[in-house]
């Protein structure tokens, strides 16, 4: 049958018809890069209405299941021919376990088959079949079945990223009957019945591989006493577990409990973080039950957790493998300005920190939006908020601590410096630099220029905030207008490009972004608002943010302690040697408040 010889419908007929059937969960995946990648902070609500770029449903569900299986055929792997045969087979192997499937096909030669089921399934259950079909078939990409948190794919009517659509390789009224009809639990458990061989033999090969998902070392966000393990938390985010340490999801999922309330969270805590899909991989242990059984199941677990650790207190203090260091602020004042400033006046110092806000806001305008002028801002910023944070307009500590507090890299915040410091009349001055273990140490200074206008303008009440957590995946404009919008509520889009000195189209996608993750909501008249009930902290761990703080925090430490090791070996003074996590307290820190920056895991004191 030639491809023209049905209706296959329009590429918006399609995707309304088919996506929300399809997709685990009620979200979509953006490419705004022509389809290279699917950040993220593009994911939207998903609706009916046809995306512009390319779009990719989210695979599993909050609670770590799926609605379908989503089989990838890669036409870059061994060519189209391949694909086609690879395609015919697997087809004929459903035909013959009684399955029904749908079928489209992109511009560049690639095909998608979507096996819909009638009984959600787990992680564990999807991933197990897709990998051993991988075993079978050349060109089956196996990721997106691989990755709880992160699998997506394109489905029919999608724009491509060559141009044109996800086109359904049969009419839209027989997809739609296969969609709404999906194959029943007989037929899924015949599907594995006859994967049993190949299904056996990948599980086999898990237990020969080293099961690395993060350093065993890597630093733990913690409770002021307490921690749970990085290893925990990404199982119970990601479903994955070493099975030669746990033989079951029963046992990775009580470990998961166990370790959750040795580090003092409360069961509300688990149950929030299982419910809102901050840990889907916890969620896909318990799936197995019917939805009534779910939560009772896991407050058995949790009783079971607690009767374990008040029997063996010593495994439950959540420090095992943490080593306990003294932290401190950074310090503050040169040498020679220490002894005059001893009984400095801590409002005097905020007072000042306050007039220099209003230079650094007139200031602001020269910076455009580019990358390079929304990070000077944001490394002015960091500053502004340790001067803040030490109440002292003096602020010493290195380009790695800038670097936690921006989410950038230290060798991009040292070129930063070096540029910020070389303007005319800057806003900072280097009255020290490095040596040794001691950082730069800067001076915040209101240039003359800007001195009269900025004593005269209003202080703008609240925090002066570097990059919080969340913002670290949603972007920097995004951080701006939604800080605009905190500091004076109901901004229409002219004020927004006025306050941020963002142009209109940053604005918008801005505002796309945060609407999207309830940031912010629309107001009548065109104006734009706060959700004050969404929490940034709760929205950074769902993001996984805090994965990427602490491998950089990780990076930072080892090369803080080579850098210690080199002095100790090479320089002839004693030197002031600081103990390997005293720049980054980690121990201390379980996750931000909600009007935390990164900046207070850089710069603050513990406990």
């Amino acid at each position: 049958m030639s491809r023209n010889s049905y209706s296959a419908g329009s590429p918006a007929d399609a995707w309304a018809a088919l996506a929300p059937i399809l997709a685990g969960q009620p979200r979509v995946r953006l490419s705004r890069d022509a389809g290279k990648t699917y950040p993220q902070k593009h994911e939207r609500a998903l609706t009916e209405a046809l995306p512009t770029f390319p779009a990719a449903v989210r695979i599993f569900g909050k609670d770590g299941t799926c609605a379908a299986i989503f089989l990838d055929f890669d036409s870059s792997v061994a060519g189209i021919d391949w694909v086609l045969a690879d395609v015919r087979a697997v087809q004929r192997w459903l035909h013959s376990v009684g399955a029904r499937w749908i079928e489209d096909y992109s511009p560049n030669g690639g095909r998608h088959v979507y096996i819909p089921l009638e009984q959600r399934v787990t992680f564990a259950e999807a991933r197990d079949l897709v990998e051993a079909l991988g075993t079978r078939y050349r060109t089956l990409d196996k990721t997106p079945h691989q990755n709880l948190l992160h699998g997506c794919m394109r489905t029919p009517g999608s724009p491509h990223k060559r141009g044109g659509h996800q086109e359904l390789a049969m009419s839209l009224s027989m997809a739609y009957a296969v969609a709404r009809r999906p194959n029943s639990a007989g037929i899924w458990a015949a599907m594995n019945a006859d994967l049993a061989g190949e299904i056996n033999a990948v599980r086999a090969l898990r237990l020969e591989t080293t099961f690395t998902p993060v350093a065993e070392d890597a630093p733990a966000v913690t409770h002021p006493a307490r921690r749970m393990s990085r290893v925990m938390q990404l199982m119970a985010q990601t479903g994955l577990y070493d099975t030669n340490r746990y033989a079951t999801d029963s046992d990775a999922r009580q470990a998961i409990v166990t370790g959750a309330a040795a580090a003092g969270l409360q069961l509300l805590d688990v149950e929030r973080r299982m419910m809102q899909g901050t840990w889907p991989g916890l969620a896909s242990f318990y799936a197995r039950y019917a939805s009534r059984h779910r939560v009772p199941a896991l407050r058995r677990d949790w009783i079971n957790a607690v009767n374990y650790l008040s029997k063996n207190p010593s495994t439950g203090d959540g420090n095992n493998n943490v080593r306990r260091s003294p932290t401190s602020r950074p310090t503050t004042q040169p040498p020679a300005l220490k002894a005059s400033n001893q009984n400095s006046n801590p409002d005097a110092e905020h007072r000042f920190i306050r007039t220099w806000r209003n230079a650094l806001r007139i200031r602001e305008v020269n910076y455009t939006e580019s990358r390079i002028g929304m990070a000077r801002r944001m490394v002015l910023r960091s500053l502004g908020e340790a001067a803040h944070m030490t109440a002292s307009q003096f602020v010493e500590f290195g380009v790695r601590s800038i670097a936690v507090a921006t989410g950038l890299d230290h060798t991009t915040v040292a070129l930063h410096l070096k540029a910020l410091r070389a303007e005319k009349d800057p806003l900072i001055t280097l009255v020290e630099e490095a040596r040794g273990i001691k950082g730069d140490l800067y001076m915040l200074t209101v240039p003359e220029e800007l001195k009269t206008a900025a004593e005269d303008a209003s202080w703008q009440k609240g925090k002066i905030h570097a990059l919080r957590p969340a913002f670290r995946e949603l972007g920097l404009p995004a951080a701006f207008v939604y800080e605009a919008l905190e500091h004076s509520p109901a901004l229409p889009i002219t004020d927004l490009v006025r306050v941020t000195r963002l142009s209109r189209s940053a604005v918008n996608e801005a505002l796309e972004v945060l609407a999207a993750w309830n940031l912010v909501t629309r107001n009548a008249g065109k104006s734009w608002s706060v959700v004050a009930a969404t929490s940034l902290k709760q929205l950074a761990e769902h993001l996984g943010v805090l994965e990427a703080v602490a491998a950089q925090l990780q990076r930072y430490r080892i090369e803080r302690i080579i850098w210690r090791e080199w002095l100790a070996s090479n320089v002839n003074t004693v030197a002031e040697l600081l103990s390997p996590g005293e720049d980054y307290p980690w121990e201390a820190f379980e996750g931000p408040p909600d009007d935390w920056a990164l900046s207070d895991i850089a710069f603050s004191r513990a406990g």
